[in-house]
């Protein structure tokens, strides 16, 4: 699948664990173009305030995208 979406639970995840978890998903998804991340809102906003942050800055990272308030997917190439 070349151009396909790759996901990613955070669920339950601190934000450090969280960042170890996105790390190992962008080494492992090299064919993805977008990397979704679904880290909810309901137990509050650290980790989404992290990827926007953090991940904002990566080269690999071409853009963010917030799909909704729990997800954000990572785009790494455009079409």
């Amino acid at each position: 699948m070349v151009g396909g979406v790759m996901e990613l639970d955070l669920h339950g995840m601190n934000t450090y664990q969280a960042q170890i978890a996105i790390d190992a998903a962008l080494r492992r998804c090299g064919r993805f173009s977008r990397l979704r991340l679904i880290h909810g809102y309901r137990g509050g906003t650290a980790i989404r305030d992290m990827l926007w942050t953090v991940y904002n800055k990566r080269s690999q990272v071409k853009r963010l995208v917030s799909i909704s308030e729990g997800v954000t997917e990572l785009v790494l190439r455009e079409y």
